[in-house]
This record gives structure tokens, sequence and C-alpha cells, in this order.
């Protein structure tokens, strides 16, 4: 059971026959959604880098259908989960290691809307992606700013949580909105010209200040336990990368919403948002290689300690694809090779970690693993 959550927490139903329908989808909580994620952001990085080679966006297409089809699984599952399983399904909410996965959902919708405006529509037509991204982007946005109320009402009224159980997973509900910030800019040029425009443009920077300013609070916390009680357990581990999703994250919102800028709101504000993705991004980008340097070395720790797999690893990719796109964003802005270079580099990291999570997931389901039937 420590591959399918982070913590494992069986609890009895009062129902027993509950258990015996689908008995798989009761160990299948809202962590699932990171695959999805995981896979969207390969797609939505690669065909976004600064540097393409020939068959690369066709690739990316395949894995967008990909992360489609599995948003399409992974929702059909976790409804058989609440319809079947829903004591379990309550208990992962008062859970505090299970709950704040729940701002997963919102990211995975989100990511693969993105991906729909971004490669899917080569594949669907750019009508219907626009459609489909509209649908995604709303119900993302929707849950995620839920979540993110949700969850930390839940942690401070209901959770039993003490310093030393902080970790990165706490972020989770509070960089929901952050993606939303960084994807409805694709949506900005499908509207009317004027107001519409310039309301979707200070509405995702309305996100942002409420993703950044939630983050700020809570990183303290994550950091401060690591200084004051040690090194995560080590299925654990691969979670401290998830700080990087706040960071890359934010330095791709600000980059595309500096694009769409100049369509949507008049001077002098389109051209200090243009400049305040460079004065913001590149010390952001700078913290996030930092962390991402220590995440690394406490990674390889973790491994040479015998750190085995675990859904955890999915942490490996969706925050470290935030990173390329930002790397990305700021590689146009600023005309700078280094940055693109920079971009391509964690791309190749990104896919290296992609390979390795869907490869140990498909062979833990195909085992019974991780679903325990």
């Amino acid at each position: 059971m420590a591959t399918t959550l982070v913590r494992p927490h069986e609890h009895t139903s009062r129902t027993p026959q509950a258990h015996k329908a689908f008995p798989a989808l009761r160990h299948l909580g809202p962590n699932w959604y990171a695959s999805v994620m995981g896979t969207a952001i390969v797609a939505n990085a690669g065909a976004t880098l600064p540097y393409q080679v020939p068959g690369q966006r066709v690739a990316c297409q395949i894995v967008w259908a990909l992360s489609a089809a599995a948003l399409a699984l992974v929702l059909t599952a976790r409804a058989g989960h609440w319809l079947h399983h829903r004591d379990q399904a309550r208990a992962h909410l008062l859970d505090p290691a299970v709950a704040p996965f729940y701002g997963c959902l919102a990211m995975a919708l989100l990511a693969v809307g993105g991906g729909t405006l971004i490669v899917g529509k080569d594949l669907v037509g750019e009508p219907a992606a626009v459609a489909v991204d509209a649908v995604l982007f709303t119900a993302g946005t929707a849950i995620g700013l839920l979540m993110a109320v949700v969850v930390p009402y839940l942690m401070v009224v209901h959770h039993k949580v003490e310093a030393a159980q902080a970790t990165p997973v706490w972020l989770l509900p509070l960089v929901a909105p952050m993606v939303s910030a960084a994807l409805g800019p694709l949506l900005i040029p499908h509207l009317p010209a004027g107001q519409p425009r310039e309301a979707l443009l200070l509405a995702c920077y309305a996100l942002f200040g409420i993703s950044l300013l939630a983050t700020l609070l809570m990183l303290p916390l994550v950091f401060g336990r690591l200084i004051m009680s040690g090194p995560l357990p080590l299925l654990l581990t691969p979670t401290l990368f998830l700080v990087l999703g706040p960071l890359g994250q934010s330095t791709t919102a600000v980059n595309q919403l500096a694009d769409m800028a100049p369509q949507s709101i008049g001077a002098p504000y389109s051209g200090a948002l243009g400049a305040f993705a460079v004065v913001y991004g590149v010390p952001v980008m700078g913290f996030a290689l930092l962390w991402l340097a220590l995440a690394t070395a406490m990674l390889v720790r973790a491994a040479r300690n015998g750190m085995g797999f675990a859904m955890t690893w999915w942490a490996l990719t969706f925050p470290v694809g935030t990173c390329v796109t930002g790397a990305a964003g700021l590689a146009r802005h600023t005309g700078l090779t280094a940055f693109a270079w920079l971009a391509a580099a964690l791309f190749l990291a990104l896919l290296t970690a992609w390979l390795l999570a869907a490869g140990h997931t498909l062979r833990g389901l195909s085992t019974g693993t991780l679903l325990p039937r």
C-alpha cells in the first residue's frame, strides 16, 4: 500500500459489501491525477521548446492524446471510487496526508485543457480545441479555487497536524490557481477585443497572486520541517520537487501573460507587465535552480538508501515541466540563448523522469502492486 498513497490509510467500511465492488478502486486516491498532469506537461513543454527537431510536434501530439485518455480513465475510476467506496473517499478528505492531492484534479483538467490548445488542435481542429479548453479551464479553475479553500480549512479545523508532519504535498491545493494563471492566457486571443480580454488577463493575475501569496505562507513550514526534523521518509523524498511547481509555474504565468498584455490592456500597463515578466521571472528561476539542486541531492541520497518506486515519483514530472515552460518564456522575453539551453536541458530531465514514472506505474498496475485486486 505504500506505493499507492503517500501514506497508507485503510479504513473499515460500515457496509462490508462495498469492499467487494471493484476492490481495486478502493485504493485509487486523488494522487493518481498526478500521472495525468505529468503526462500532459511533457506534451505542453515539448511543443513550446525554443528548439524543435523533426517529428517533435507529432510526438507531443501522441503524448497529449495519452494524457487526454488518462484523464478520462482516471475521472471514471475516481467516480467509481466515490460511488462504491464512499467511506474511503470521505476518509481521504479527513487524512492530512491525502487531502492535499485533491488539488491535482484541478491541475489535471487544466493541463490537458491547455494541451488541447497547444498541440491537440492539430488533431481535433481549432474550434473544438477552444471549446474543450474553455470547459476544462473553467472547471479546473473553479475546482482549484475550491480546493485552495477547502483543504486548508480541513487542515485547520479537522486535521490533527504537527510542524514535523509538514511536507511539500501541502503545497498542492495552493498551486492549482497558478496553473490557471499560466494557462488562461491561451484563451485570451479567442475572446472579443476589449473588456473580455482585459478581464481574463487581470483575472489570471489575481489567480497568480492568490497562489503566490499562499505558497509564501506555506513554504517556510516545509523548509523549516526539513531543517528541524531532518530528511523526509525515503518514499516521500521525490515530493521535494513539488516546490518547483509554484516557482516554475509562476515564471511561466508572468511570461504568458506578458505575451497577451499588448492585445488585452493599454499602455503603460502592457509595457510594465512585459518588464515584470523578466524582473520577476529571472530571480525566481534562480531560486528554482537552487531548490532543484537541493532536491536532486536528497533524491540521490534516498536512492542510495534503498528508495523504491511509489506514486510519489510523479512529483518528478509536472514541477520540472513548469520550469521548462518558465525557462522557455524567459528565453522569449530576454533573447538569451542560455535560457533556451536551460529549457532544453530541463526537458531532457523531464522526459527521463516521465519515462521512469510511467514505466514503473504500468508495471505496478499489471502486477497488482499499485491497486491490489
